[in-house]
């Protein structure tokens, strides 16, 4: 099967998951038995028949909800996310002003966590039984079960207000300025613009927070490629390389590693798109502005545009995220090639 051939079929299967994805975003939306009207309005407002019937028809709740439906997925196929209730700004605009930090956050979480989990994965799986595998084991362990906003409050309290190594919540000190946006991403421009200290204040506030993400990422990922490893390492053409003399580091990266990414591949997309998703706790913890804060703010106002709006770019990152994993099979796996 050739690439092209490929990439048209996973198109065709993403574009009635997205239409069916807007379906289910209208109705978590709407389906939420807390009243809108009682979240954004005051108090002294309540009692008005006009100022409610006003907001109703403002936001389009005196009409039917398929009615509703259909004409947000008339504006959507404009780009036009609509307004959100609580900043009374275009969603997009919101989007484009946090979604940044949580790309930023998320991809230096899964860097720290690709390299810890490839890492203690291998070694636990090429040193099984041993005291090395038996130290992993129990690292991935804690990285799995223990809470994230645990080890979140931990590391603020020891690593920032003890040790003073790192930088406490936030993006940027409270006296520093923000580089000129270019990107969103602070680490980045302040690169693009020659701010070194702003840089290095960018990456040291950014190290935390990443570093919590990333060790249970880790966790994650270590689990899976020990096993998948050691799933590969027992096959015929394993011990056959080793028979005819290869080295071991030949075989085992050469040969099992490779053959063994597939699921690690699957497992590491499925965490990214997570991370995308919004790290509620450790943004909220970490006063990280991203998507996550977004989106619980989002909650607890009942502004269901920006809830429809977030749901829709969490559920469109999750189909890219995934149509990238599937685009990788493709090179790593050559039963699909030839099928």
């Amino acid at each position: 099967m050739s690439l092209q051939i490929y990439i048209l079929r996973r198109i065709l299967f993403v574009i009635p998951l997205l239409i069916g994805i807007t379906i289910v975003a209208f109705l978590i939306a709407n389906a939420v038995p807390a009243d809108p009207i009682n979240a954004n309005l005051p108090q002294s407002a309540l009692n008005n028949e006009e100022l409610i019937e006003a907001f109703r028809v403002k936001w389009g709740l005196d009409k039917p909800p398929l009615e509703r439906y259909l004409t947000y997925l008339g504006n959507l196929l404009k780009g036009d996310f609509g307004v959100s209730i609580k900043t009374r700004q275009p969603i997009a605009d919101d989007i484009r002003q946090f979604l940044p930090a949580t790309i930023e956050l998320a991809t230096a979480s899964i860097i720290l966590g690709l390299v810890i989990g490839i890492s203690a994965g291998v070694l636990s799986a090429i040193r099984q039984n041993t005291f090395l595998d038996y130290a992993a084991r129990v690292l991935v362990l804690i990285g799995v079960s223990f809470p994230v906003f645990m080890l979140a409050l931990i590391g603020l309290t020891v690593l920032h207000a003890q040790l003073e190594w790192v930088s406490g919540p936030g993006r940027l000190d409270f006296i520093m300025r923000e580089p000129p946006t270019v990107t969103g991403f602070f680490t980045v421009d302040s690169l693009l613009a020659g701010q070194w200290k702003t840089f290095q204040n960018a990456v040291s506030h950014l190290i935390l927070p990443s570093l919590i993400l990333g060790i249970y990422v880790a966790g994650i990922i270590a689990r899976v490629t020990r096993s998948s490893l050691l799933e590969v390492m027992r096959m015929d053409y394993i011990r056959t390389g080793r028979s005819k003399g290869l080295k071991e580091r030949h075989v085992v990266f050469r040969h099992a590693f490779s053959n063994a990414l597939i699921p690690v591949v699957t497992v590491i997309g499925l965490s990214y798109s997570n991370l995308l998703a919004g790290a509620v706790l450790v943004e909220s913890i970490f006063a990280w502005p991203g998507i996550g804060r977004y989106m619980f703010r989002a909650s607890t106002s009942q502004d269901f545009p920006a809830i429809m709006g977030i749901s829709l770019l969490i559920a469109f990152i999750a189909v890219v995220v995934n149509f990238i994993v599937d685009i990788l099979y493709y090179f790593i796996d050559p039963r699909i090639r030839v099928a």
